[in-house]
């Protein structure tokens, strides 16, 4: 009888979900003539977010959910066991800028993680940015965030109720007191320091006010901001006007002698171009990595030449040596040769290169010299996902986080020399994670 009862309390709102009374959406007379081919678009009227129409539209359809979700009599008890067992503490791996430690840390429940700092590893924790206050209403979410080169100035990007448009703002670090500077009208990347003098960002024109939020965005730009100078003032320092949906980022190699410019048309693919800091002959960027049917990063600068991570040739990737003076694909020095695995991404700290691959659905990471010399494979805790290896050039350890199917993100400390790693901070979660045991098997498919 037990059964059958609760079988009617799940059945009984799926069959109200079918007799729900939805509005009537009304179509448009729109159609698009796209080389010959007529296609209809009866709901163009609805991409116009600030009429009222769309405005009335989008109360009644939350009308009809909201009020169809309030008869399942099983919704507090599941939101209760759900809030249960999403409150506990949660960090991120702390990295070090000037004389502290840097962390984000979720008490369980907040909608964002608050980033906090501290006097060494036991020192006492203080708030440093708060994004759960940015604004009154609680709709500013925490973008990008990067430290000018020697900590003394923090920057950082929000967007404002799930917008693409983002806003940079920048604070004096030692004092945590908000600068002047301001830039707006950014997207797809945050700040990117030039020592403690100012950063490089993208970022497109002001767009229409009423259009802000709907009308596509074309000629994707790249400028400087001195700091403590106004937006009105920042330098362009690349435009391509024949290609308006191509976009932009740059950013400064570690030791800032490169500027490395990467074009995308789109979510995958691209090409990468240079500019030598260190050469007074040279005034514009030139091309490192053609074309857009491969997907290259500029990993470091190695003595005037440039490792770069690239699937050219390589479909699960590998580590190239670049000279800019002669980056064609002839001349390239394989320094990490492609495996049967995927090189998910290579990470740089200490003076080494830490290659993360993806092996039979589990991270593996080894640890390389610049020239490509194997070194070791870091020792993980068993089975799972792993991230955040790598640091700066002069550090002696970093921080990575380590996850499995039954076992929460514990952080856990490595030290470059030895390769030793130190369990730093375990993640305590309301369910006994040692009742269960990880396995992997593997069949053999019909």
């Amino acid at each position: 009888m037990k059964k059958i009862f609760s079988f009617f309390l799940f059945f009984t709102p799926t069959l109200l979900l079918a007799q729900l009374p939805y509005p009537e959406t009304k179509k448009g007379e729109v159609t698009e003539d796209y080389g010959g081919t007529k296609v209809a678009d009866p709901y163009r009227w609805l991409e116009d977010d600030n009429s009222e129409e769309t405005k009335a539209w989008v109360k009644a359809q939350n009308k009809v959910t909201f009020d169809y979700l309030a008869t399942i009599p099983q919704r507090e008890k599941i939101r209760k066991r759900l809030e249960e067992l999403w409150n506990y503490p949660r960090y991120s791996s702390p990295f070090k800028k000037a004389n502290y430690y840097y962390f984000f840390k979720n008490d369980g429940l907040q909608n964002q993680s608050v980033m906090y700092r501290q006097l060494g590893l036991t020192g006492k924790p203080e708030e440093f940015l708060n994004p759960n206050t940015l604004n009154k209403e609680g709709i500013a979410a925490l973008g990008g965030t990067s430290f000018s080169k020697t900590g003394k100035y923090f920057a950082y990007s929000i967007a404002v109720a799930g917008s693409d448009w983002q806003e940079i703002f920048v604070m004096e670090s030692g004092t945590k007191k908000l600068m002047k500077d301001k830039i707006e009208w950014t997207k797809f990347g945050g700040a990117n320091w030039n020592g403690d003098d100012g950063f490089y960002y993208s970022g497109y024109d002001k767009p229409d006010e009423k259009s802000k939020l709907s009308k596509q965005n074309q000629f994707h730009k790249v400028f400087y901001h001195k700091l403590g100078t106004d937006q009105s003032m920042d330098i362009l320092v690349h435009a391509d006007k024949e290609h308006p949906l191509r976009y932009h980022g740059a950013g400064l190699t570690e030791d800032e002698r490169f500027l490395i410019l990467n074009v995308s048309e789109g979510t995958s693919g691209g090409e990468i171009w240079y500019w030598d800091k260190k050469d007074p002959s040279q005034t514009a960027f030139k091309l490192l990595v053609p074309g857009f049917s491969t997907e290259p990063d500029v990993v470091d600068n190695d003595a005037g030449k440039l490792l770069v991570r690239t699937n050219d040739g390589a479909p699960n990737y590998q580590v190239v040596l670049v000279d800019p003076k002669n980056p064609g694909k002839e001349n390239w020095k394989t320094i990490i040769p492609e495996k049967e695995e995927a090189l998910q991404g290579v990470g740089t700290g200490g003076g080494y290169l830490f290659a993360s691959y993806l092996k039979d659905a589990s991270t593996r990471v080894y640890q390389y010299t610049y020239d490509g010399k194997l070194v070791r494979e870091i020792n993980l805790p068993g089975i799972g996902s792993g991230g955040g290896f790598g640091g700066e050039k002069k550090d002696k350890e970093f921080f990575y986080t380590f996850s499995s199917f039954s076992t929460p993100p514990s952080i856990y400390r490595y030290t470059i020399e030895t390769g030793e790693s130190t369990l730093f901070r375990k993640t305590e979660v309301k369910i006994k994670t040692d009742d269960f045991v990880t396995e992997q098997v593997f069949f053999t498919s019909k």
